[in-house]
C-alpha cells in the first residue's frame, strides 16, 4: 500500500476507490488530485477560528467565489466511473482541506516564501498578503507541507508505475482581472455587480491545461486528445490552455515536469455543475450535471 496515503485532519481527505476485481493490496494506477478541495463554508469558517490574525470579512466572499466548487464531486465521479468500467483498477483521490484563501496548495511555496499580493490577471499567490501573523504563517505552512508530502508520494507511486494523475479543477464562469490584495472582498463585490459582471470575458466550458509557457506539451498527449474529443462529443466547448497554461509557480507544473506524459490538468466551468452560479453564497453541485462532466473523462481513460 502507498505509504502516507491516508487522510490527515484539516489537511486532506484521502479515498481509495477499488474496482470489484482489483487486488485489495494493489497500489493505485490512477490519481485524482483536488488541490482546491476545501469548498464548503465550514472549511473556511473552521480555519478562520483557528487563526490569530485580523482578517477582513470580505475574505469569506473571496473564498466563496474562488474555491473549486464541484471539483471534489467531479473527481470522485471520475474515479468511481473508471473502476466500475475497469474493475481491475484502483484509483486514489486526494482532496485538500486547506482553503486556498489562506494558503494555495497548488503553488510552489518554500519555508521563506513572502506573503504577497498578485497583480490583475495574474495567478493568485501561494501565501496571500493578509497572512502576516507569525503563528498563522507557521500553522499554514505546516499544513501545506503535510499536504504536499501526501501528493508528492502519490504522484510518484502512480506515475512511476505507468499510471495517470489528474489535477481536477473548476473555475468561475468569467475571468475577473482584479488585483488580489487586502481589498479583494470589496473589489469582488464591485466586479460581480449586475451592471459590471457581464463585461468580463466568459471562459471555455472545459479547459485542458497541457502546455507550459513556452508551448511545450507536458500532459499525457493521448489522454488529452481523447478527453478533448469525448468532451466535444458530449456537447462541451473545449479549449487547450484557453485561460491558463501550466505555470511554473504551480505544483501542477512541477508534477508535469517530473512525470512528462503522465498527468493531465483540467478545468470545468463551475456553472455547468450547478443549478446556477451565484456569487458569495455556498454552492452545492448537481449530481446529474457532475455525472455528465465526468463521463467524457471516464471514457478517455478507457
Amino acid at each position: 500500500m502507498l505509504s502516507g496515503a491516508e487522510s490527515i485532519d484539516r489537511v486532506c481527505e484521502v479515498q481509495w476507490l477499488r474496482g470489484a476485481a482489483a487486488d485489495p493490496s494493489a497500489p493505485p494506477d490512477l490519481l485524482l488530485e483536488v488541490p482546491h478541495g476545501a469548498t464548503r463554508a465550514r472549511d473556511f469558517d473552521g480555519l478562520r477560528e483557528e487563526l490569530q490574525g485580523d482578517y477582513d470579512d470580505g475574505l469569506r466572499d473571496f473564498f466563496l467565489v474562488n474555491t473549486d466548487v464541484g471539483a471534489p464531486e467531479l473527481a470522485e465521479a471520475i474515479g468511481r466511473g473508471v473502476v466500475a468500467a475497469q474493475p481491475e483498477r484502483t484509483a486514489l483521490l486526494v482532496r485538500c482541506a486547506l482553503p486556498r484563501t489562506f494558503c494555495d496548495t497548488n503553488r510552489v511555496i518554500d519555508r521563506d516564501t513572502v506573503a504577497a499580493a498578485s497583480e490583475a490577471g495574474a495567478l493568485t499567490p501561494g501565501l496571500p498578503p493578509w497572512v502576516q501573523h507569525p503563528g498563522d504563517r507557521a500553522l499554514l505552512l505546516e499544513r501545506y507541507f503535510a499536504y504536499r508530502g501526501v501528493v508528492e508520494a502519490a504522484f510518484a507511486a502512480v506515475c512511476c508505475a505507468g499510471g495517470d494523475a489528474l489535477c481536477v479543477h473548476t473555475y468561475a464562469p468569467r475571468s475577473l482581472a482584479v488585483e488580489v490584495d487586502e481589498d479583494i472582498g470589496r473589489t469582488l463585490r464591485a466586479a460581480y455587480a449586475p451592471e459590471t459582471v457581464g463585461r468580463w470575458p466568459l471562459r471555455p466550458e472545459v479547459d485542458l491545461i497541457t502546455h507550459d509557457s513556452a508551448g511545450e506539451e507536458l500532459a499525457n498527449p493521448s489522454l488529452a486528445a481523447a478527453a478533448a474529443l469525448r468532451f466535444a462529443d458530449a456537447g462541451f466547448v473545449v479549449a487547450r490552455n484557453g485561460t491558463y497554461e501550466l505555470h511554473a509557480s504551480t505544483l501542477a507544473y512541477d508534477f508535469a515536469r517530473r512525470y512528462p506524459g503522465r498527468t493531465l490538468c483540467f478545468e470545468v466551468r463551475r456553472d455547468l455543475l450547478l443549478d446556477a452560479f451565484v456569487p458569495f453564497v455556498e454552492l452545492r453541485p448537481d449530481a446529474e450535471k457532475v455525472g455528465r462532466a465526468a463521463a467524457p473523462v471516464i471514457e478517455a481513460l478507457a
